[in-house]
């Protein structure tokens, strides 16, 4: 099982650069690459990814245990000739004093000799003691060479390896000079995803050219084959999908990747599978219409880099909006939150969102939240098994720069915050109708297995709604007296009509009234009684267009009101009145 650990003495050294350039240079060589990513991570893992061909797996000893990460490690690392592990800032940077989630302490853990990038601007006879003082601070650390990175020319090279010949034992594996064609995009939240990069392929490819060029391979590879092979844990590791023959009946679970969302963890999809989801892509920015899914997830991303685009699409918008108003499962995180709310205000620019949650979305020129997060479920929360402690602890992270404006007063959260800022730095995870969205972003093992959690709320809800469509005829209670519809919620006698059935049905529909939706229902009737005829949509418009304006008596707006059909279905199921003649 080769494998090594590409690290550094500070952030910004070039390592994710070199870490992408040794996978695009190996996997041109021929060899199947594993990369992995330390530390919670959306954007290195997208690039390595596509330098090595293969998905990039996160190992984090903040988030999960070191079973965990030893289960996980050896099951991907397994499945390939050589494994890359990019660590994140310092090689002895991290949270805990006693470094015990540091990258040395990764690299000790899965016994990884080190590969040192050095960032060596400026610098001559002062890397010696650099060098020497990081083989002294950790002896168990084995430092098996260094990468030069941003050399000024052939003669700073020529220095930088005699000095480290002459006072040293470590090996110089490359040395790459000052190269802006080597350079990747940064923004507010780091490097610019690949997925945004219209020629990511041959920037991969340029880069690993330059590294191939610069580093000797071949003593990498040596390096990474003289390890002993890892001991499998006898810890689960994360599940695979299971075989068709051995899952569930499968749900389809919509997955929103395109260039404005597209922050997932790979093995957290894994697990999502594992649990019996079938992932249907989805692309906001492009898409028409919303396929046929039994639940939707929504990762992060920059929804305020495409604002304009996901606005234009209206049909995209439209669709999810009354796919959550009909009870639709949905589970978004950061940037899928951003997206399902009513509006997005980034400088000078405002952007329609889907709308489905009653809040609105600020940028900020500086982060409102960063880092670890602990959270604490609250009884709200939609996914608590039943039976389960009423309040349970998990973990993840969160980066956002944006805020909530407009939070009603009577909002309801899954998690209350112990560490970390979410939406009010007290509160996170805004739950509507059948909808839990977060700035917090969640890892399966991290006191959370939220992806079979998930897939299981949203099996219960489909099998809920299977079972009322499979009978001809139901009951309600209305005031303690049974009250007979059909399985749609038609009332089988028109007489057993009142205003506490329309309450009792739309609360059924998870509708909230307003006075709009009375004034239509007592439309409907109105025109019923008058002309013993459902109204068309066309006499609806009119209407209410002398009574509201033409902003809002129009039919987009009668949709939104009853986001179930339209008011020609779902507003005369309410009104107790029969079927129109399309329904039948």
């Amino acid at each position: 099982m080769s494998r090594f650990l590409v690290s550094a003495a500070h952030k910004s050294s070039g390592k994710t650069t070199i870490s992408i350039g040794l996978c695009a240079a190996l996997t041109a060589q021929g060899l199947s690459v594993q990369a992995f990513k330390k530390g919670p991570d959306y954007i290195d893992p997208m690039w390595l990814a596509q330098a090595s061909g293969r998905p990039c797996f996160n190992l984090d000893p903040y988030l999960t245990s070191a079973e965990q990460i030893t289960a996980s490690f050896t099951r991907h690392a397994a499945l390939a000739d050589i494994s890359l592990v990019e660590g994140n800032k310092g090689l002895y940077d991290g949270l805990a004093l006693d470094g015990s989630n540091s990258n040395a302490a990764l690299a000790q853990l899965l016994d990884l000799p080190v590969v040192l990038v050095l960032d060596a601007r400026g610098m001559t006879r002062g890397i010696a003691p650099l060098i020497l003082g990081y083989q002294a601070f950790d002896k168990r650390i084995r430092i098996a060479g260094v990468i030069l990175n941003q050399l000024g020319g052939s003669r700073h090279e020529a220095k930088l390896r005699a000095v480290i010949e002459h006072y040293t034992d470590v090996s110089v594996l490359g040395a790459i000079a000052h190269d802006p064609q080597l350079a990747l995009v940064e923004r507010h939240l780091g490097l610019m995803p690949n997925q945004e990069t219209d020629d990511a392929a041959q920037h991969v490819c340029t880069i690993g050219q330059r590294v191939a060029e610069q580093v000797d391979l071949a003593r990498i590879v040596q390096l990474a084959q003289s390890v002993a092979p890892l001991a499998t844990p006898t810890a689960a590791s994360p599940a695979l999908p299971l075989s068709e023959g051995k899952r569930s009946p499968a749900l389809r679970v919509g997955i929103v990747q395109d260039k404005a969302f597209g922050f997932y963890y790979p093995d957290d999809l894994l697990a999502l599978q594992a649990a019996g989801a079938e992932l249907v892509p989805i692309n906001a920015l492009q898409d028409a219409q919303l396929p046929e899914v039994d639940g939707l997830f929504i990762g992060g991303g920059f929804p305020e880099v495409f604002m304009t685009e996901l606005q234009t699409n209206q049909a995209m918008r439209q669709a999810i909006r009354q796919a959550i108003e009909a009870g639709l499962p949905v589970y978004a995180e950061c940037g899928g939150l951003m997206y399902l709310a009513r509006t997005l205000r980034w400088k000078d620019t405002v952007a329609d969102m889907v709308g489905a949650l009653p809040v609105d979305v600020l940028m900020h020129e500086r982060p409102v939240g960063r880092g670890y997060v602990r959270l604490q479920t609250t009884a709200d929360a939609p996914w608590v098994e039943a039976g389960s402690a009423p309040a349970h602890t998990l973990q993840g992270h969160e980066f956002h720069y944006s805020s909530l404006e407009n939070i009603p007063p009577d909002a309801k959260f899954a998690y209350k915050v112990l560490r970390g800022y979410g939406i009010d730095g007290q509160q996170d995870g805004l739950v509507y109708r059948n909808v839990l969205a977060s700035y917090a972003h969640l890892r399966g093992g991290a006191g959370s297995e939220w992806a079979g959690q998930f897939v299981n709320f949203v099996r219960k809800i489909k099998m809920s709604n299977s079972s009322h469509s499979s009978i001809g005829e139901r009951t309600v209670l209305v005031n303690g007296q049974p009250i007979a519809t059909d399985s749609e919620g038609y009332l089988k006698n028109l007489d057993d009509w009142s205003e506490d059935f329309v309450r009792v049905q739309a609360e059924a529909e998870n509708l909230t009234l307003t006075e709009a939706h009375w004034q239509v229902i007592a439309y409907l009737r109105a025109y019923f009684e008058e002309h013993r005829v459902q109204a068309q949509v066309r006499a609806m418009i009119w209407h209410f267009a002398q009574i509201w304006g033409t902003e809002l008596g129009n039919n987009h707006h009668l949709h939104t009101l009853f986001p179930v059909g339209g008011p020609q279905k779902q507003g005369n199921r309410l009104a107790g009145l029969l079927k129109t003649k399309g329904e039948h």
